[in-house]
């Protein structure tokens, strides 16, 4: 899939700075132990991204879990670049079929969070914000270069993440939604403010990493972006036939699919 264009400086030029972020081979490296749900594709997407980024701009996640996005586009960008963590770890939307959880499994998360940031040495790069995302639009000021998108998964939170903080991302950049064209609540929240809409043109994606540029597309720009957005349905439906035959205990359906892990796909 193509790849989509440089994000652009305020001035309307690509920015030019002496950074030198720290190589991808390097940032995998640093979350290579970190648990969570990226791959090493996803992991290179957000990386790029984040390199991108001129001084003064802002990356917001929503959903952190054990760190290791909020590592890999600390590591990234430049040192004058804002970064939040935006997540709760309250015990629930924990990952896959962990909806529910306890206070105590969220404060594990937490402060195994802590601990990646500080083993990776970018804790005094990553504001963490340990509220809900709803809660949190307060906590950043201004617009948002770089969000990404990997909270709850059911059909409300997802849309209200989309639509709330994807407000807040300024013409040329970048929303990145993880589990898109695999979960049910992400793909319908897609469907419903992002395949049909003018504003933010689809670039592509690595897995179920989902990536849009922020742009005001014109009629057939917007038709083409809706088409390839539909594109991915058929993925989609074979990720939903993963699942359902891992919910099953039918791991041989889940091989025909081309699917060889125990795990749900991403």
């Amino acid at each position: 899939m193509p790849e989509p264009s440089q994000n652009l400086s305020a001035a309307g030029h690509a920015p030019q700075h002496t950074h030198a972020p720290t190589p991808p081979e390097a940032a995998l490296e640093a979350v290579r132990d970190v648990q969570g749900w990226m791959t090493e594709a996803q992991a290179r997407r957000l990386h790029a991204r984040a390199s991108e980024l001129h001084p003064g701009a802002t990356i917001t996640e929503i959903g952190s879990y054990h760190g290791r996005s909020a590592i890999v586009v600390s590591l990234a960008a430049h040192p004058e670049v804002d970064v939040v963590a935006i997540d709760p770890h309250a015990g629930n939307d924990r990952g896959p079929q962990q909806i529910h959880g306890s206070a105590d499994e969220g404060e594990a998360d937490h402060q195994a969070f802590l601990a990646n940031l500080r083993a990776a040495g970018v804790d005094g790069r990553v504001r963490h914000v340990r509220r809900p995302s709803q809660a949190a639009l307060d906590a950043v000021d201004g617009p948002i270069e770089m969000l990404y998108v990997d909270g709850a998964h059911r059909y409300a939170p997802a849309r209200d993440d989309i639509r709330d903080w994807g407000r807040r991302v300024p013409p040329g950049g970048v929303l990145l939604i993880h589990d898109s064209f695999c979960s049910v609540g992400v793909t319908l929240a897609i469907l419903r403010l992002l395949a049909f809409s003018g504003r933010f043109e689809y670039t592509g994606r690595s897995g179920s990493l989902a990536e849009y540029r922020r742009r005001d597309l014109a009629p057939r720009a917007r038709a083409r972006n809706a088409l390839r957005q539909l594109a991915e349905l058929p993925w989609f439906a074979r990720n939903v036939a993963v699942k359902v035959a891992i919910v099953l205990k039918a791991p041989w359906a889940a091989r025909l699919l081309g699917h060889d892990s125990p795990h749900w796909p991403y």
